[in-house]
């Protein structure tokens, strides 16, 4: 069994599909009814399908992704430039990372590779 893909609701998933494409660097595999799903990062990753529906769920999501980063500020700046919303910045347990939020409010969290 592996994991194949990450799906996420949302109201409008060509929004959603350019933004995560143009933060992951990776381009859109097909389109069916309310699916959207994107490639791959690199082979063997699971893939982001988001999932149209007419309304979100309410309250804090139970699921984030952490992105993995070279230079925490250069990509949060960049996530920012993109859509994102910086939610905040954490320092602990030795390390930092930023907390952020994709144009539908999705949150997210931008992590250092040391």
């Amino acid at each position: 069994m592996r994991l194949e893909g990450i799906t996420v609701d949302c109201l409008d998933k060509h929004r959603m599909a350019e933004f995560w494409c143009a933060l992951l660097g990776t381009t859109v595999r097909g389109e069916a009814e309310q699916y959207l799903g994107l490639h791959p990062v690199s082979p063997g990753h699971p893939r982001l399908v988001f999932q149209q529906v007419p309304e979100l769920a309410q309250g804090r999501s139970r699921l984030h992704l952490d992105l993995e980063v070279e230079d925490l500020d250069a990509e949060t700046a960049r996530a920012v430039s993109l859509g994102a919303t910086l939610v905040q910045e954490v320092r602990e347990l030795g390390t930092r990372w930023h907390v952020l939020s994709d144009p539908e409010g999705n949150l997210f969290c931008l992590i250092t590779s040391s």
